[in-house]
């Protein structure tokens, strides 16, 4: 699915973030992923689930600190997932996919193992529908 075909859907909350659906960050691109959210839940919280998953990746959680402009663009993919999931009116799913982040956070930075970060988005899904 490329960024014009998702016009409709998802498109206009892309804007500045066509090089990470794009490219290959992580296994798969955010546009797999966002596929693979897709069948669970509606466009707006299928696509803040596969940009909290880049975010993660660009951040490198973890590991070494990335490059700057590499974060910067973990930060942008937070801050939209965090907009489009406000705007559902739903605060129960923004706090259950904000607590999925903080676990996996937490874990990078020595604290207790968390499921993985699909996993908790999944859950997170299923369990505010």
């Amino acid at each position: 699915m490329s960024t014009t075909g998702l016009a409709d859907e998802v498109g206009t909350n892309l804007a500045g973030l066509e090089s990470v659906w794009d490219s290959s960050i992580w296994d798969s691109s955010m546009r797999d992923s966002y596929a693979f959210y897709r069948s669970q839940a509606r466009p707006e919280v299928a696509l803040a689930a596969a940009l909290v998953e880049s975010a993660v990746a660009l951040q490198d959680l973890g590991r070494r600190a990335p490059e700057p402009p590499r974060l910067l663009l973990g930060d942008l993919c937070l801050a939209r997932a965090s907009r489009l999931l406000a705007e559902t009116g739903d605060t129960r799913l923004q706090v259950a996919f904000a607590v999925a982040v903080e676990r996996v956070a937490a874990e990078a930075a020595g604290g207790p193992a968390a499921r993985a970060l699909r996993e908790l988005l999944v859950a997170a899904i299923s369990e505010h529908r």
